[in-house]
């Protein structure tokens, strides 16, 4: 019997630009730019943490001004979304060196080594490692 693989494929962003969150996601967060399609009107714009991740960023350009409204607050001002690393250290040092804005100072939580940091547009990240990394 096959069985059938779910996972999230993609995770939308709103951006106002799309090559300046090309250059934040992949310069400052060390992202990977997986595609960047031209469309009508608009772009397919794919970015990963890493080619062997199932779920990706898609940056999405706000078409209209109730999209422009929530670029940086898509969440209500909660943490959105969550970058799970194997090594945090690493990943926050190089972060900090590439002026990613942390909000806080990275803590021990009982699930993990956590910090919350915000991108170039305000939206409320964690970098988090697993206890059992």
């Amino acid at each position: 019997m096959r069985t059938q693989k779910r996972c999230m494929g993609y995770v939308a962003i709103v951006v106002d630009d799309y090559d300046r969150a090309i250059e934040y996601y992949t310069d400052k967060l060390g992202f990977v730019l997986v595609e960047d399609t031209p469309q009508p009107g608009k772009r397919w714009v794919v970015v990963t943490p890493n080619l062997e991740s199932d779920c990706h960023l898609l940056l999405a350009r706000a078409s209209d001004e109730q999209q422009q409204g929530f670029i940086g607050n898509q969440c209500g001002g909660r943490v959105f979304l969550f970058l799970q690393t194997d090594d945090f250290w690493r990943d926050y040092h190089a972060m900090q060196a590439k002026g990613v804005r942390f909000c806080e100072a990275p803590r021990q939580e009982e699930y993990g080594l956590v910090v919350v940091f915000e991108d170039m547009y305000g939206n409320r990240w964690d970098l988090y490692q697993n206890a059992q990394s």
